[in-house]
């Protein structure tokens, strides 16, 4: 009778035990929508954690562990990613989280990043205006890709543009991103009625009306040029729309914040030939530290039979900044010697990596944003992109913009 109670109070012991002492392998979370109208771009997210992870199993693991992944599926809706958030924590017990690609998406699973002090990398272009503890962006900060852009377009290099279409789909990202666009636009002198703004729903496939009015608004004597926030499988039938009613990037540059390489995939990219994109990252990028991550992808993708890259495989830059962020968060582990979210924080400050757009990347010490260069190409009809402006080297991520008057004073790092 002893004996069986010994036993049952080991057996409880053991089930609230932490998942560090009580598993042979350290759980990786991947919260990528793997279905919906957000799959076109968040798939090959979720593959690209996994390849990380098998290089460095390969490598030995961390800490005498293996890399466990645990991949969920959000399906595009965003109440169900908190749900999925909770799951990976709560009930898999995983060390971290890499995932999210829409701001609603990372905004509907913060509250539970930051109740239970666990760690979420989110590796997309965002609207800033967030610092939380629990998140560390491995992507861009509007400073880093929306408001370089738009310099670009006012340049004489970039057609000297007086009039601008603010066009995205209808969620935070967008409007939160054209709030400042329009503030800064305002700094230069940009008027109202030179600023057309609109927005669509996920999923939105008629944009036939929508580029008749951007048209018409081009027509009005100012060269204009489009800031599009659109996101998911939305930009197929948008470019689709563009190409059919002739609208060309010599009459009206379209430049986008959320179409790469994979977006262009299910696009005839020869009617859009010189439109552009903003990002950190282009797969077109000469240099050896990239030519190497396009190998290690096309041979990944090959062997694991991914859909569309094992005969076309392509790299972007969500993809560019997973990779980062997962080998950041490793090294970090390797230093703290754990993985506990405190400790793995404190070694976060300052790690640098070697990413494939030939740079440096830095964490920045205080901010949980990456240190990143910023580059616009111009769509080629491979759908690959031609870089035509680039900063001179990395640049400092400002998560909440000097151009909203209620950011001032705010400061440039977490404050729980």
């Amino acid at each position: 009778m002893l004996r069986r109670s010994v036993l049952a109070l080991a057996a409880a012991a053991s089930l609230f035990a932490p998942a560090a002492f009580a598993a042979d392998t350290i759980k990786v979370g991947v919260l990528h929508s793997l279905s919906g109208t957000m799959a076109i771009s968040e798939t090959v997210l979720k593959d690209t954690v996994l390849m990380a992870i098998d290089e460095i199993n390969a490598k030995g693991g961390l800490l005498g562990k293996k890399l466990e992944p645990v991949v969920v599926d959000p399906a595009s809706n965003w109440p169900l990613f908190a749900e999925k958030a909770k799951q990976l924590i709560s009930q898999d017990k995983v060390a971290v989280v890499f995932g999210c690609w829409t701001s609603v998406s990372r905004k509907s699973v913060l509250p539970v990043f930051e109740q239970t002090n666990s760690l979420l990398f989110y590796p997309v272009q965002y609207e800033g205006e967030e610092l939380s503890k629990n998140v560390f962006y491995t992507g861009a900060a509007p400073n880093q890709q929306a408001i370089p852009a738009v310099e670009y377009l006012m340049s004489k290099d970039g057609g000297g543009a007086k009039r601008f279409v603010l066009l995205g789909t209808d969620y935070v990202y967008p409007r939160t991103t054209n709030k400042i666009l329009r503030a800064f636009l305002h700094s230069k002198g940009i008027k109202d009625e030179d600023i057309m703004e609109d927005y669509t729903p996920f999923g939105h496939a008629d944009y036939q009306s929508i580029i008749a009015k951007i048209k018409k608004f081009s027509s009005e004597g100012k060269k204009t040029a489009v800031v599009s926030t659109i996101n998911g499988d939305s930009n197929v039938p948008f470019y689709k729309e563009l190409g059919n009613q002739g609208l060309k990037a010599t009459d009206v540059p379209v430049v986008a914040f959320s179409v790469g390489e994979e977006e262009l995939r299910g696009v005839d990219a020869k009617p859009l030939v010189g439109h552009l994109a903003a990002w950190n990252y282009f797969m077109s990028i000469k240099n050896p530290t990239n030519d190497a991550f396009i190998k290690k992808w096309s041979d990944y993708a090959k062997a694991k039979g991914i859909a569309g890259h094992k005969d076309k495989p392509l790299t972007n830059d969500p993809m560019e900044a997973t990779y980062i962020g997962i080998n950041m968060w490793a090294q970090a582990v390797k230093k703290a010697g754990s993985t506990d979210t405190d400790k793995v924080i404190a070694a976060m400050a300052g790690q640098t990596f070697t990413a494939p757009s030939g740079i440096t990347s830095m964490m920045d010490p205080k901010n949980h944003h990456l240190h990143k260069s910023v580059f616009i190409g111009e769509v080629k009809a491979d759908g690959q992109f031609n870089v035509v402006w680039k900063t001179p080297g990395p640049v400092k991520a400002q998560p909440w913009s000097p151009y909203i008057p209620e950011n001032k004073g705010k400061k440039d790092e977490p404050t729980k």
